[in-house]
């Protein structure tokens, strides 16, 4: 290991085989721990080879084992390029050629950061304003192997996804940590940190349409709780949200009101691709509410504020994690 680099957390490590391929060692700078996994045995992947541009972000399409996990690196002080750095120099020493690198700006800032995969928060932190991205290709012994990396930070740690696809992602074994610094063991390759057991949570019930009402009458603004929302995707997920269910049902029995739905963010990244960000997810929730329960489109409007109206703070995960959500006011009653 190169004396430049300071003693490392092993992150991953192939084996290339019978080919002249060599292996492939990924170290961290820092102690880090596993946060998230997603592994899928057979899939196509749109590897993101190109900066936003035109509302899009050129892809190339690529097929095979896949294995996507996200790591958090504590007490670190390193600028995002210098945590990318001796990863890409390992990934390169290891036969792979750089198909498109980019920081945030260039990679086109908020719009480049929605529009690709990334595993949710608090799993996988992106600042809108601070990250680094790298995609690589090389030929393996049984055909392409493409890696990619999202490099982040945020309160005082860093934040690394690694996306492997092909016999790369296949031929890894399980994640493991340096004796130096001993992490928590990672899900073993075919599992995922969202199929490992869970303690059930307490059954969501629907909020209470009177006290729904009581607080918009009241003049405040309402949060629609548990509201969800894909990682990377403005759009509201599929499925039923009781929150909405009241809204309807307070809607429905007056139908004079009109109300507007406030989109929030948390204070990753700039204020101008949040605002966009909030506006486009309470419009996704405003689309909802039209379309599922048929509600009239002048009683309902949407905006977006951004990360300007807070409800917690933004220096913990906890307190992003609340700071994201859409919010009801009552405009209208006559």
């Amino acid at each position: 290991m190169s004396s430049r680099i300071p003693p490392m957390v092993a992150l991953l490590a192939l084996t290339a085989g019978a080919l002249p391929c060599a292996a492939l060692t990924l170290d961290f700078a820092s102690p880090a721990k596993v946060t998230g996994s997603r592994v899928e045995p057979l899939a196509s992947y749109s590897l993101p080879i190109g900066p936003f541009d035109a509302g899009n972000v050129a892809t190339k399409l690529t097929e095979g084992p896949l294995d996507q996990s996200a790591f958090r690196l504590g007490e670190v002080e390193q600028t995002t390029l210098q945590l990318l750095q001796p990863l890409r120099a390992q990934v390169t020493a290891a036969g792979f050629k750089v198909l498109y690198e980019c920081e945030a700006q260039a990679c086109g800032g908020f719009d480049f950061r929605y529009a690709i995969e990334v595993l949710p928060e608090p799993d996988m932190h992106v600042d809108l304003g601070d990250y680094r991205y790298l995609a690589a290709e090389r030929q393996g012994p049984a055909g392409p192997e493409y890696l990619s990396l999202i490099v982040s930070r945020g309160a005082g740690a860093g934040f690394v996804q690694v996306t492997r696809v092909g016999k790369l992602a296949e031929a890894f074994p399980d994640l493991t940590a340096s004796s130096k610094s001993p992490l928590p063991a990672a899900p073993a390759l075919g599992t995922s940190a969202q199929s490992l057991p869970r303690v059930p949570a307490p059954a969501a019930s629907a909020p209470s349409t009177s006290g729904l009402g009581a607080g918009l009458l009241a003049g405040g603004a309402q949060v629609l709780e548990q509201l969800e929302f894909p990682s990377g995707q403005s759009d509201l997920a599929e499925g039923d949200f009781p929150a909405l269910a009241a809204l309807a049902d307070w809607l429905a029995a007056n139908p004079l009101a009109r109300v507007t739905l406030v989109g929030h963010t948390d204070a990753s990244g700039g204020l101008e691709g949040n605002i966009t960000l909030s506006r486009k997810r309470a419009e996704s929730v405003r689309q909802r509410l039209l379309r599922q329960y048929d509600i009239a489109a002048d009683r309902i409007s949407a905006e977006g504020v951004g990360y300007l109206s807070p409800r917690d703070s933004n220096l913990t995960d906890e307190g992003r994690t609340r700071n994201r959500r859409v919010e009801v006011m009552l405009t209208v009653l006559e």
